[in-house]
């Protein structure tokens, strides 16, 4: 067959489907119902998020962070809905990579490929060394401690070891002063001290063990520690009730919506999970009616849970108090509960596992479904023949995992996970928009509600414009006092969220683009908006990366390109 060059070659939906029942692949377990697809998303998002970032948002933003939890959830619900329609009409393994190969062609599907197998890897990191934090918080609880080096990584504690020659130790924290006592009693080769995370690598390796047996197993694992979790947020909200003092809320915006904002990479990290749903279409018995469901049933819950626990830990405590590593232990111990805390130091370990096991679970799914195309080597579509779980790509995702887990220092990966995770929430609600405009909607089992964005799109920015102009003096004075290099230096992306919303605008009033696709596509860009340069800027080198090894393999051994 001929040949196709080009960058944006398509797969038809007939394709994928026909690809994923190949035998020469092998087959995946379909074994997965609603109950355990909920589940499993609410294993993701009820994570580290709420047994640690959510102390971070609540500092920095005050009881109003509860408002945040809101906002970034309608943002996801516009989401959710997206991927449900593509669950629909592309039931298969591979979640946004696969849905842009349907839409955008070829290289945004690698782009988006490649942009989540950062984004998973990177949470998992997160969530193993949060993982380790808690669980050496536990044993010290049992009377069991073990030695710093063990429990550290190498660059928080030669950093902080030079700090306390530096400047001396009243300079230091307490978690500091931990680490460069692990820096000094650790033994040594040579001159080098033997410094690692040895929880964070343990868990990752067990996790991994246990996705590469069986997504069965997985699926039972997942399920009992769910029931745990969301039975200790329910206790820690019903408990918790009873400690709230009303005087806490007040003021419930301390540091206004810039305080409030600055939480969205850690209030966002929370929700991301309900993506890792679609990664196992394959392993469901019915992906076409279970998967929407799923979705909006899951965030839905965790929606529910975060603003109540919110409310709950600003009204026990000052929020200047939170910004702590366990919130929810922290909150009950300042109120006198030991047991409490204890109780839920203990749940946490557990709680985190199931985060730790679901985002094991997607990765593997999503190299399997990039290797089947052909844009990664054939090694990693292998399906074990007895397990039927991708195994190699099982093993590597814990390599990937594991390795910098043992050495990294976790706020290096925090923010990041975010920037991929937005990105390919924009391109599958824009997805949504290219199947409703090519007629493929039409063979989708669920499709999101359509509400013509004729002139509502328009009218929303021109009332955007007019808030502004009206109520938005400390805005525009902003940036009136911006060069125009630092404009493009902090604003550029503030920018293109203006160029797109005007874009959409018209495009919307000549296509009637469908109006909640629209809304994710502009609310995920403004979320961007309020991310780090820097997190940009590692995930433009980790793109670069990538279409390095696109154009150097994937794209001559594409299966298009080979015209199979």
């Amino acid at each position: 067959m001929k040949k196709n060059t080009s960058l944006f070659r398509k797969k038809t939906v007939d394709q994928i489907l026909n690809d994923a029942n190949s035998r020469e692949h092998g087959g995946l377990a379909r074994i997965l119902g609603v109950r355990d697809l909920v589940s499993l998303g609410i294993a993701a998002i009820v994570g580290a998020g709420i047994f640690s970032t959510i102390g971070l948002a609540s500092y920095n933003g005050g009881p109003a962070v509860s408002l945040l939890f809101i906002f970034t959830a309608i943002a996801c619900v516009f989401t959710a809905l997206s991927y449900a329609q593509f669950a629909s009409t592309v039931p298969v393994s591979g979640s946004a990579y696969t849905y842009a190969y349907v839409a955008f062609g070829e290289l945004f599907a690698w782009i988006i490929g490649w942009a989540l197998i950062l984004e998973y890897a990177v949470s998992n990191m997160v969530v193993a060394i949060s993982w380790s934090e808690y669980f050496t918080s536990m044993l010290k609880g049992f009377g069991i401690v073990l030695p710093g080096w063990l429990t550290m990584n190498p660059v928080a504690a030669s950093e902080s070891f030079q700090k306390l020659q530096s400047e001396g130790v009243a300079a230091l924290t307490t978690y500091e002063k931990m680490a460069a006592l692990a820096f000094e009693t650790a033994p040594r080769l040579g001159d080098i001290p033997i410094i690692f995370n040895l929880p964070a690598g343990l868990v990752t390796l067990l996790v991994t063990a246990l996705v590469y047996v069986g997504i069965r197993e997985s699926r039972t694992a997942s399920n009992i520690m769910v029931i745990l979790k969301v039975g200790v947020v329910l206790l820690v909200i019903f408990a918790g009730a009873f400690y709230v003092k009303p005087e806490n809320w007040s003021p419930f915006a301390p540091n206004g919506m810039k305080g409030v904002l600055s939480g969205v990479a850690a209030v966002f990290f929370a929700f991301i999970g309900f993506d890792s749903i679609s990664t196992t279409a394959e392993e469901c018995k019915d992906p076409q009616r279970d998967m929407p469901k799923a979705m909006i049933y899951c965030l839905i819950i965790c929606t529910v849970l975060y603003v109540l626990i919110t409310l709950v830990l600003t009204g026990m405590v000052n929020y200047k108090e939170l910004k702590v590593s366990d919130p929810l232990a922290f909150v009950f111990q300042k109120n006198g509960l030991d047991f409490m805390a204890g109780v839920i130091s203990v749940s946490s370990v557990i709680a985190i596992t199931s985060a730790l096991l679901v985002y094991q679970l997607g990765q593997p799914r999503i190299w399997m479904t990039m290797s089947r195309d052909g844009l990664l080597w054939k090694k990693f579509a292998k399906i074990h023949p007895k397990y039927q779980t991708p195994s190699f790509a099982t093993i590597v995702t814990g390599l990937v995992v594991g390795i910098p887990a043992l050495f990294f220092k976790m706020d290096f990966f925090v923010d990041l996970t975010s920037v991929g995770t937005f990105f390919a929430f924009i391109l599958v609600c824009g997805g949504v928009l290219y199947l409703d405009h090519t007629g493929i909607s039409e063979r989708s089992k669920f499709r999101v509600p359509y509400v013509n964005g004729n002139f509502l799109v328009g009218f929303g920015l021109l009332a955007a414009i007019a808030g502004i102009i009206f109520y938005g003096q400390n805005v525009i004075v902003e940036w009136q006092g911006l060069s125009v290099g630092e404009i493009f230096e902090h604003k550029l992306l503030t920018i293109i969220f203006w160029i797109t919303w005007i874009t959409l605008s018209v495009m919307s009033f000549k296509y009637n683009f469908s109006l909640l696709p629209v809304m994710g596509i502009l609310t995920n860009l403004y979320l961007m908006t309020e991310l780090g340069a820097s997190n940009w800027f590692i995930f433009v080198i980790w793109l670069a990366i990538g279409l390095v090894i696109y154009f150097s393999y994937g794209y001559k051994k594409s299966k298009l390109a080979q015209g199979e």
